[in-house]
């Protein structure tokens, strides 16, 4: 059974599906594998590392589409411009595509996988247990992108991180407040940390208190209860009623702060939003806001999509795809995520598709001609 690695075509994607350490081990385990000849250039890895492991180059798009019974990407698929084709178009018949497709906003692509008769798991959609743990991709790539806010944050403040005591004057700690203490935002709190910042956090899971304490950050208080957290562990839809809440008490904290850093996200919602205009506009000049959730609708009111911009005097980054910006990393922890679910379906050199099982099924979006999403 043969494996295939598409270049990824969606504009500043730099990441790829498989990295060479990772080849082996699903040829190992029975498999073939071909990789689209430069895939994995943006993210470090060269054709020469790739076929050194025992992959195939292949360098025609369609060729590696129509033989592969497996493919693998980071992206959901879209329309390859060159040929004008929409890469589901270049897929057979009865073949798996595994992506992070995010299909609970990007719903056209389940779809259209059942249309076509193509299998398809979306990793957006792998449950948050003990089991699942190695496959959740979704944290792996949160993880990397609340480091790497914190330092594009950082690089366009006109202040340090920490408190610097000089013969000339004591110059005081950046404040940051982050909103939202998922995995992404306690890893900004982390790495704020680390710089020498004062970190503030809020949620509207009161459980979270207790892990951002831990990591040395001051909990925003916000009168609400556990019900605001579903199974899996991810914030519920706020009420109307809340967010205004919300929005008061953190009106204070926000306008008082030197980097704000949004990450709030409901699975197939527009993102709440948490950062208005007359915040903004009562922030200090220079201060900086960073939107994480500026694909999926913006947690700041005036954020806008893969543009850093200056309004109000505050900077502006919205940046749609921070993993991609540490490609490298994001590339080898997402490898490892997709080897870890073949691995769990893997059998006798294939796989197998066990609508029963706990993982498969909650990620299985599309099944022999069946749209399985639910919204």
């Amino acid at each position: 059974m043969i494996i295939g690695i598409p270049k990824e075509i969606l504009p500043g994607e730099n990441r790829v599906a498989i990295i060479p350490d990772v080849v082996n081990k699903y040829i190992k385990a029975g498999f073939s594998v071909q990789i689209e000849s430069n895939a994995g250039q943006k993210a470090g890895f060269t054709n020469e590392k790739y076929s050194g492991a025992g992959a195939k180059i292949i360098d025609d798009t369609s060729e590696l589409f129509q033989s592969s019974d497996i493919i693998l990407k980071v992206q959901r698929p879209i329309v390859n411009g060159n040929l004008q084709k929409h890469e589901l178009d270049l897929m057979k018949k009865g073949s798996l595509l595994i992506a992070l497709a995010y299909v609970r906003h990007y719903t056209e692509v389940s779809k259209l996988c059942a249309e076509k008769g193509i299998d398809f798991i979306s990793m957006d959609l792998i449950p948050r247990s003990t089991l699942a743990q190695k496959m959740d991709a979704l944290s792996s790539q949160a993880n990397l992108a609340g480091y790497k806010s914190v330092l594009l944050a950082a690089n366009e403040l006109r202040k340090i991180f920490p408190m610097l005591m000089t013969a000339a004057g004591t110059i005081k700690p950046a404040k940051v407040v982050i909103m939202g203490a998922g995995v992404a935002g306690l890893q900004a709190l982390g790495t704020a940390k680390r710089l020498g910042a004062v970190v503030e956090v809020s949620d509207v899971r009161p459980a979270v208190k207790e892990e951002v304490q831990s990591l040395g950050g001051k909990f925003i208080e916000v009168e609400t209860d556990a019900s605001m957290q579903d199974a899996g562990g991810y914030a519920k839809e706020a009420s109307e009623e809340f967010l205004k809440k919300q929005k008061a008490v953190i009106f204070k904290h926000v306008t008082d702060a030197d980097i704000v850093i949004t990450t709030a996200l409901v699975p197939g919602k527009k993102a709440p939003v948490l950062v208005t205009e007359e915040m903004v506009k009562n922030m200090r000049p220079g201060s900086v806001v960073l939107d994480m959730a500026v694909e999926f609708g913006g947690n700041c009111e005036i954020s806008e999509i893969n543009k850093t911009v200056v309004k109000h005097n505050i900077t502006i980054i919205g940046e749609a795809n921070l993993p991609s910006l540490v490609a490298t990393n994001a590339s080898e922890m997402y490898s490892k995520n997709l080897l870890a679910l073949i691995l769990h379906m893997c059998k006798d050199g294939g796989y197998k598709l066990d609508d029963k099982d706990e993982i498969v099924s909650a990620a299985l979006v599309a099944y022999q001609g069946n749209n399985r999403l639910k919204i």
